[in-house]
């Protein structure tokens, strides 16, 4: 028996239920005193798949978490459930009621797309995640919409579905893969498997370069609580199309094909653009939105005169603009009385925790450096949120 055919007994059930909140540090202590009434192959797995669980919370919740079934891998790998909803919601609205779910893994996606009504079938080649998947629809309440197939994603025959869902593995035994060719399945497949569906949606890494965007895709980049997640390639939508999209919200940003803006003096404000606003290279737009210009045109900080609020990017008050001297920012922090220091750090080789070290902030105020470029040279840009 494997660990989840273990938890799945009436003994395993119970026993997960005991050890939910254990904490990593009380382990051993734990597992001693169950090894005197439970197997230890079932302490282990118990403890375990508890240990796994307390890590999913992060992108499953609490309450999914607390009942869903995980591996090591399916919770590095598996999609955040806000995002996967998100993906989820655009399919449901596209009219699609069907979808063949791919490289499934845990099921963190089939669950999202049965949850908006979608029906699936989950396919996975490796035994103990398909199982996994199986679980976690039953856990929770899914599984009259969610079929699971232990199967090679190659041989699997997606005709009759509305739409193909494709998540390749791209992490290998040495990490990650950057190579969109040595996704397993490569992405070429996946593109082959797309365009033989109605609609088809390919997530894939967020640096995936925008030469590798076939020409009949739209390209989605993704982010989370400021956080890039991932880029989707969706087919049977606008072909072409490019945007970002920033969660929660969601908050859509569309490519223009605006040209790169103009190199400009530092202004008053200094905007941050979205991490999938600039994976999806529509610094642009937002350097429109707020009638500014690049700090540097090969760095992707916008500076405006102005501040007009954009939810694609975070906007900070400048307040001292300084060629780059450590000396002269220790003495403008300790004159401002600065304890409290964020260091942003865009086009520069030093380290945040090194610069703070060397400044020694002291004091009951709060500020932020930007070490970035002015114009081709290194430059210190200090202020605070606006």
């Amino acid at each position: 028996m494997n660990d989840l055919d273990l938890l799945l007994t009436p003994e395993g059930s119970a026993l997960l239920d005991e050890v939910r909140d254990t904490d990593p540090a009380r382990e051993l202590a734990v597992a001693t005193r169950l090894r005197r009434e439970h197997p230890a192959e079932l302490v282990s797995a118990a403890l375990g798949q508890a240990r796994l669980r307390q890590r999913a919370v992060a992108k499953f919740g609490a309450e999914d978490a607390g009942r869903m079934f995980f591996t090591p891998n399916g919770v590095e790998q598996s999609t955040r459930a806000s995002v996967a909803a998100y993906r989820a919601r655009r399919m449901a609205e596209a009219g699609i009621t069907s979808v063949a779910d791919l490289c499934c893994g845990i099921g963190g996606d089939a669950i999202a797309l049965a949850r908006a009504g979608i029906r699936v079938l989950a396919v996975d080649r490796d035994p103990g995640t398909a199982a996994a998947a199986r679980a976690n629809a039953e856990a929770l309440g899914l599984a009259g919409l969610v079929e699971v197939r232990e199967a090679d994603v190659t041989e699997v025959d997606t005709a009759g579905f509305d739409a193909v869902f494709v998540d390749p593995a791209r992490r290998g035994g040495r990490g990650r893969i950057f190579d969109p060719e040595a996704y397993s399945p490569p992405l070429s497949w996946a593109v082959s498997a797309a365009r033989r569906a109605p609609h088809a949606a390919l997530k894939i890494a967020p640096g995936v370069p925008h030469e590798a965007v076939p020409e009949d895709a739209e390209a989605e980049w993704i982010s989370d609580g400021g956080d890039v997640k991932e880029a989707v390639l969706w087919f049977g939508t606008e072909p072409g199309a490019v945007r970002a999209t920033l969660l929660p919200g969601p908050r859509s940003l569309l490519s223009r094909g605006l040209p790169d803006p103009d190199v400009r003096p530092p202004g008053r404000y200094l905007y941050e653009p979205d991490g999938a606003v600039i994976r999806a290279h529509l610094v642009a737009e937002v350097a429109e939105q707020v009638d500014g210009g690049l700090l540097d045109a090969t760095i992707a900080y916008v500076t405006a005169d102005a501040l007009r609020p954009t939810p694609y990017a975070t906007a900070y008050e400048i307040t001292d603009h300084l060629p780059f001297n450590v000396k002269k920012l220790k003495a403008l922090l300790r004159e401002r009385q600065v304890g409290t220091l964020t260091v942003k750090k865009r086009g520069s080789a030093v380290e945040p925790e090194e610069l703070r070290r060397k400044v020694k902030p002291q004091g009951p105020h709060a500020a932020t450096v930007f070490l970035t470029r002015v114009a081709g040279g290194p430059a210190m840009l200090v202020g605070h949120p606006a």
